[in-house]
């Protein structure tokens, strides 16, 4: 059985709003898993000037159908003003890993 999964990414400006926003969509089936890298040094342009900050990256694995969800979800409770927002294809992977997410992304 194929399902359509989607790695969605997100950036915080701290460890607590990444676990909260990492709990919370598991919590919601909006994701089957969220993994939360170690904090990461960010260089971009903002309101005309280059900045650098230290941010923390959350990864969810989701399917494609609960994607548009999960956005909105992750928007409202999200700190930033433009949060990052970058959805990646899973164009393969193990087909019990895969049916996993689906399985666990199930609205109640």
């Amino acid at each position: 059985m194929k399902h359509a999964i989607v790695i969605a990414q997100t950036t915080v400006d701290d460890e607590d709003g990444a676990a909260a926003l990492a709990r919370g969509a598991v919590e919601n089936r909006l994701a089957a898993c969220a993994h939360i890298d170690p904090a990461l040094t960010a260089v971009y342009r903002w309101q005309g000037r280059v900045e650098s900050a230290q941010e923390w990256r959350v990864s969810y694995k989701t399917t494609e159908d609960r994607l548009p969800e999960l956005e909105a979800w992750v928007g409202e409770n999200h700190a930033y003003a433009v949060p990052q927002w970058i959805v990646l294809p899973v164009t393969g992977g193990s087909e019990s890993y895969l049916s996993w997410v689906a399985e666990e992304t199930r609205p109640n």
